[in-house]
C-alpha cells in the first residue's frame, strides 16, 4: 500500500523534496508501526530529504491523545524516534535501530494539528550514531518536543532508497 498523497498543509514546503523509503517487495519494514504503510494502526512516519537534514510532515491523530487535546507522551517519542531513523539513513544510506532516547516535552503536543518533523545526525562514530529531533507547530514554527538518540546499524537490513 503506498502512502497517500500530503495533506493540503505540508505541499508547498514538500514539493520538490525527495522521500526516503525501503525498497524491497514484502521487506517487513512496511509493517513497521512507525514508519510502515501497511500498518493498519501504524504512525506511517515519512521521511524526506531536506538541507543536511530530514524533513517529516506530521498530524497526530486523535486516538493517540492523551492529555486532552496532547498527544500521549510515547506517541510524541515514537514520531521523534522515527524521525531520527529517517535521518540515520539520510546520513549513512543504512538503517538503524534505536539504542537510546531521550526526550523533551516542550509543551503539549496537539493532535490534529500539522506538525514538522527535524531530524540530523550530530555524530558518527565507528560503532553507532547520534542524532537530534524536533516537533514543531508547521503555522508557528514553535518546537513542541525535541529528542536525542543513540543508534546503531542494523546489519544486513533492507535498502533504503528515495524515490
Amino acid at each position: 500500500m503506498p502512502h497517500p498523497a500530503l495533506p493540503a498543509p505540508f505541499e508547498a514546503r514538500f514539493a520538490g523534496l525527495q522521500e526516503l523509503a525501503y525498497t524491497g517487495p514484502g521487506t517487513r519494514f512496511h509493517e513497521c508501526f512507525g514508519c510502515g504503510p501497511n500498518h493498519d494502526i501504524g504512525l506511517r512516519v515519512r521521511n524526506f530529504r531536506g538541507a543536511g537534514e530530514v524533513l517529516s510532515p506530521i498530524v497526530i491523530p486523535k486516538r493517540f491523545e492523551g492529555p486532552p487535546k496532547g498527544a500521549h507522551g510515547g506517541i510524541v517519542a515514537a514520531y521523534l524516534d522515527e524521525v531520527m531513523s529517517g535521518a540515520a539513513v539520510n546520513h549513512t544510506g543504512r538503517i538503524h535501530v534505536t539504542g537510546e532516547l531521550s526526550v523533551r516535552y516542550v509543551r503539549p503536543t496537539p493532535v490534529e494539528r500539522p506538525l514538522l518533523g527535524r531530524g540530523r545526525a550530530v555524530k558518527q562514530a565507528e560503532k553507532y550514531l547520534d542524532l537530534v529531533a524536533t516537533l514543531e507547530d508547521l503555522e508557528t514554527g514553535e518546537v513542541v518536543a525535541k529528542a536525542t538518540g543513540r543508534f546503531f546499524p542494523m546489519p544486513d537490513g533492507p535498502t533504503p532508497d528515495v524515490r
